[in-house]
This record gives C-alpha cells, sequence and structure tokens, in this order.
C-alpha cells in the first residue's frame, strides 16, 4: 500500500505572497547588566513613591513619629512600588532579581557609609593634635592633662604597639602558617579535633588570653609585666584568626597541581613548599593582616600583661610598655579636651599603622594564582631560555648527552660474546 500525502487545498482568494514564509527577525541580545532608561525612571519613581508614603502616614494619616521609623517605612514602601513597576515589562524572575539587587546595593552602601563616618569622625576629631610635630616625637613623660598640644606625644605608645605586634607576628605566622598545612594536607581523626580547637578559639575573649598570660608568665614564672608578655597574649588572640583564615585558602588551592607535583615524583613537603604555598600566597598574606588586625587593637590583655606608662620604653624584656589602643583607652577617660583630642589622635594613627602594614602585606604577597608583575615576567623568561638552552645543548650532535654516550666504556669481555 503507497500513502500519498496531499498537501491542503489552498483557497480560493490564496496569492502566492500569503504562502511565502514571513521574514526572520534578527537576534537581539538580551542586555543583562547595566543601567537602563526604564530601569532608571522606575527607580526614581519608586523612590518618589516610597517618600511620599512615608510623609502621608507619619504627618497626616498615621501618628507615626521617629526618623528611624520613617526611613524604615519609605524604604519598604520604595521597595514594593519598585517590585510593581518591575513587574510591568519584566516576569517574575527578573523582578526578584531586580529587588535584590537593589537591596544588596543598599547593603553595601550601609556597610561602606558606616566606616567612612568612622574613619572621618576618628579623622576629624582628631585634627587638633594630629598637625603637631611633637605628637609623633615625644611622649607624655614630662606633659600633663592641662597641658597644651604643643606638649607631649604618642612616641611611646607607637613603638610599644610596634614591638608587641612585631612580636605576635614572630610567633603567629610560623605556628598558623604551619597548622593550616597541617590540616589541610594531613586529613585524619587529629586534624578534625586540631580544626575544632580552633574554630572554638576564634571565640575566645581577650580577656581570657590576657588572664592566661598574667596567670603563667608573671604569677606563675615571676616575670615582670613587659612587651614580651603582651606579645604574648596578643599572639593567643591572633594565632585562631590566621590559623582558620589559612585553612580556607589552602583548601581553595586546585587538588590537580599537588597530584602534578607528585605525579612527576616530588616529595608532600616540597610539593607544599613550590606548589601550595606560592598558589596561595596573595590568600595567605590577607588571612595575617586579619589576625594582625584583630590582635593590634586588643586593650584588655596590654592592660593586664604590659602595664601602663608614660615614658617611652624600647626594651620589651622588661618594665611595662604601652600600645596604642591602651593610650587611647586613658586619654578619652580624661575630661580635658586636649587629652581627648590626643585620643582621637592617637586612634587615627592607629588605623594608618593598619592600613600601611596591610599595604606591606599586600606587596609581599603579590597577585593572585597566575597573575605575575612585570619584574617575575621576566625572571620567568629568562629561567625558561635557560632551560631551553641547556636541553638544546644537552641533544645537539657535540652535546653532553653525546659526549656522555662516546666516552661510555665498552663493556668487558668475558668471553661469553660468542655464546
Amino acid at each position: 500500500m503507497t500513502v500519498v500525502d496531499h498537501a491542503p487545498a489552498q483557497p480560493a482568494g490564496a496569492t502566492a505572497e500569503a504562502t511565502a514564509p514571513a521574514p526572520e527577525l534578527p537576534d537581539v541580545p538580551r542586555r543583562i547588566g547595566g543601567p537602563t532608561r526604564s530601569g532608571v525612571l522606575s527607580l526614581s519613581g519608586a523612590a518618589a513613591s516610597g517618600l511620599c508614603v512615608a510623609v502621608l502616614l507619619f504627618g497626616e494619616i498615621a501618628p507615626f513619629s521617629g526618623s528611624l521609623g520613617f526611613t524604615v517605612t519609605a524604604y519598604t514602601a520604595f521597595l514594593a512600588v519598585y517590585a510593581v513597576l518591575t513587574a510591568l515589562e519584566e516576569d517574575g524572575q527578573a523582578v526578584r532579581d531586580r529587588v535584590m539587587t537593589v537591596v544588596l546595593w543598599t547593603a553595601a552602601g550601609l556597610l561602606f557609609s558606616a566606616l567612612a563616618l568612622v574613619v572621618g569622625f576618628t579623622a576629624w576629631r582628631g585634627r587638633e593634635a594630629l598637625p603637631h610635630g611633637n605628637f609623633f616625637t615625644q611622649d607624655m613623660q614630662a606633659a600633663g592633662p592641662l597641658d597644651p598640644l604643643s606638649h607631649g606625644g604618642i612616641a611611646h605608645a607607637m613603638l610599644g604597639t610596634l614591638i608587641m605586634i612585631a612580636i605576635a607576628l614572630t610567633i603567629t605566622v610560623p605556628l598558623g602558617l604551619a597548622c593550616a598545612v597541617y590540616l589541610n594536607q594531613i586529613p585524619g581523626r587529629f586534624s578534625r579535633f586540631v580544626r575544632t580547637i580552633v574554630e572554638a578559639m576564634t571565640a575566645l575573649p581577650s580577656i581570657v588570653a590576657g588572664l592566661m598570660v598574667y596567670a603563667v608568665w608573671i604569677l606563675g614564672l615571676g616575670m615582670q609585666k613587659s612587651g614580651l608578655a603582651a606579645g604574648f597574649a596578643i599572639s593567643v588572640m591572633m594565632l585562631p584568626i590566621v590559623i582558620r583564615a589559612s585553612d580556607v585558602v589552602l583548601r581553595l588551592v586546585p587538588g590537580t597541581l599537588t597530584e602534578a607535583a607528585e605525579a612527576l615524583g616530588a616529595p608532600r613537603w616540597r610539593t607544599v613548599w613550590h606548589v601550595v604555598l606560592p598558589t596561595a600566597r596573595s590568600g595567605l598574606a590577607t588571612a595575617v593582616i586579619l589576625g594582625t588586625a584583630r590582635g593590634i587593637g586588643e586593650t584588655s590583655p596590654v592592660l593586664l600583661t604590659a602595664g601602663f606608662t608614660a615614658a617611652l620604653n624600647a626594651d620589651p624584656t622588661s618594665g611595662p610598655m604601652v600600645s596604642l589602643p591602651l593610650a587611647v583607652f586613658n586619654f578619652v577617660k580624661s575630661p580635658e579636651p586636649t587629652m581627648i583630642a590626643r585620643g582621637f589622635g592617637s586612634a587615627a594613627v592607629l588605623m594608618a599603622i593598619v592600613l600601611i602594614l596591610f599595604a606591606i602585606a599586600r606587596v609581599i604577597g603579590g597577585r593572585g594564582p597566575g597573575h605575575q608583575t612585570k619584574r617575575q615576567a621576566r625572571r620567568t623568561a629568562r629561567a625558561s631560555r635557560r632551560d631551553a638552552e641547556r636541553y638544546a645543548d644537552g641533544n645537539s650532535p657535540g652535546g653532553a648527552g653525546n659526549c656522555a654516550t662516546s666516552h661510555r666504556q665498552p663493556a668487558p669481555d668475558n668471553g661469553d660474546s660468542d655464546r
């Protein structure tokens, strides 16, 4: 049996133009990010609507009051109106995406505003003390609360902070990185136990670290309060931060790199030293900075272990020593305006020191994996040329490889060659 497909009969009034295929429309790429005209108008209209709703509720309709409630009401109404305006043009998924984008941008703006407010307020309140040169070169041994800002300074606190944080970094960096490498490279029951202890120590109160060092170092061993004891207490606070952050960074190193190094015959320690640590160098520098920022702002461990002094002391093993956070704490307790100005100036200097340490750590840490500086690229290119020349010399007709073959001594004839 043969099946014959018959085309449907054309209407009597059909023409060739009606039966012709419709022209294909050009593909227009959809714009995913960036502001659009409709998006800007929706944002502006929603913002105006939210403000008007809050004004009506707080001024005419409801007996509401308070700036915080006004802001929350206006922002809630803004989100609701923006969602409705976006729904007129987009589907539900796009509406949720636009609304969450606005919420995230708002959170980022609030965070940046809080940071700018803290930094700006501190610098503004300390503007009276910062222009004086003696503020950075003198101590408070010969200055009192009633003396003007042209007398006395925070040189003793600056030096004490640098000495204490140097001692803490000397202890924390090798121990923290070694412990993070152990947790990452040697999994097992004991490593899980160590990770649990590290996570618990992350929330350790600073006063407990100071009390521990005070009980062991000062009361138990009979040592005096000093910058060395304060460095020990600060290192206890920094160590879990550095270990936890370094462990997270080392987990991000691709396993294919370590597998390739071990497939080439490299031992585990050489793989860690030449592959894992250089790959995660930028992240490890950030981990050290996080620990430093935690330790450099501690006050209670320094107060318990280092004491307090108004004189400059550069010896961390003997005598009391003061840090910038402790100096700020003592300055702002005074009712005198000059002492309060010194306190805010000390806080501004402390933030500047943290910024400088962060910049130094970023320079040492370098760029991320796969991104080299110009100097590193030149050094890599020189090493590659040397390797290529050595490989070419070894495979040339008169190279070292053939010379070794030509100078190879023949095997001694023991009479078995004819057998």
